[in-house]
C-alpha cells in the first residue's frame, strides 16, 4: 500500500509531466502547421520552452534529492530565461536576411528603413 505523501508526488509529478507533454505537443503541432518561417519560432520558442521547464521540473520532483531538484530549477529558469530572447534575435536575423512575412499576416512591423538606417 503507497502512503499519502508518496500518492501526493505521483499526482504533482503526473500533472507536470502530462501538462509539459500537451505543451511539447502543441509546439510540435506549431512549427508543423504554421505558415511561415517567424510563427514557427513563436511556436517553438513559447510552448516549447514551457514544455520543456515542465518536463525537466517533473524530472527534479521524482527525483526527491533536494540537489537534483535545485539543479532542475536552475535549468528551468535557464529555459525561460534564454528561448525567448535567442528566438528573437534568430527572428531578427531573419528578417534582415530577407525572409518575408506570410501573406496571411497584416503588418510588418520592423520596415525595411528601420533596419537598414542601424537604430534597430
Amino acid at each position: 500500500m503507497t502512503s499519502e505523501p508518496d500518492m501526493l508526488m505521483a499526482i504533482i509529478v503526473s500533472i507536470l509531466l502530462v501538462t509539459g507533454s500537451t505543451f511539447s505537443l502543441l509546439a510540435a503541432l506549431g512549427i508543423l502547421r504554421f505558415p511561415d518561417l517567424y510563427t514557427r519560432m513563436h511556436a517553438a520558442s513559447k510552448a516549447g520552452t514551457v514544455g520543456s521547464g515542465l518536463l525537466l521540473l517533473a524530472a527534479g520532483v521524482h527525483a526527491l534529492d533536494i540537489s537534483i531538484l535545485l539543479r532542475a530549477l536552475a535549468g528551468f529558469f535557464f529555459f525561460v530565461l534564454t528561448a525567448p530572447i535567442s528566438a528573437h534575435l534568430l527572428a531578427k536575423a531573419a528578417h534582415q536576411a530577407g525572409y518575408r512575412l506570410t501573406s496571411l499576416s497584416v503588418i510588418d512591423q520592423l520596415p525595411q528603413s528601420k533596419q537598414k538606417s542601424g537604430n534597430g
